[in-house]
């Protein structure tokens, strides 16, 4: 058995161990390993907001300009997402959903939301605990 010395208690070190399991366990359940859930929420929140500048939607999904740049290129070349010049600020970009990427999203919703049941079975009575935590965590780290 490997010692994880003062790693086993902290909390990041947890978090992000979770993190990864969660996100190979969502690309197994969703079939699509190349659209992984920082791509399901970044056309998420696409689809909630059509027209949203490639810089709101790095803010909303938190991701900085050097990552949600080449995400949404990669979105763009399979052809989930069309890239449109703003007619307010000519210098940016607006995002919306191709009629491919809502279809996409549709699929991937679903097993987002099989891989959130199973999650609720893990945390059971837990789970407004366990988010409320880490909304404060969110909060805090800002």
């Amino acid at each position: 058995m490997i010692k994880l010395g003062m790693l086993d208690e902290h909390i990041g070190f947890h978090l992000r161990l979770a993190q990864d399991v969660s996100f190979r366990a969502y690309a197994r359940q969703a079939g699509a390993p190349h659209l992984k859930p920082g791509r399901f929420a970044a056309m998420t929140v696409i689809k909630n907001n059509p027209g949203i500048s490639q810089i709101a939607l790095g803010r909303a999904i938190s991701r900085d300009k050097s990552t949600i740049t080449p995400m949404v290129r990669e979105l763009v070349s399979l052809g989930l997402v069309e890239r449109v010049p703003s007619t307010i600020d000519r210098r940016s970009m607006t995002l919306t959903l191709t009629s491919a990427g809502d279809a996409m999203l549709d699929d991937l919703a679903r097993a987002a939301e099989a891989h959130d049941r199973r999650l609720d079975e893990v945390v059971g009575d837990q789970k407004a605990v366990l988010i409320e935590l880490l909304k404060k965590i969110e909060d805090a780290l800002v």
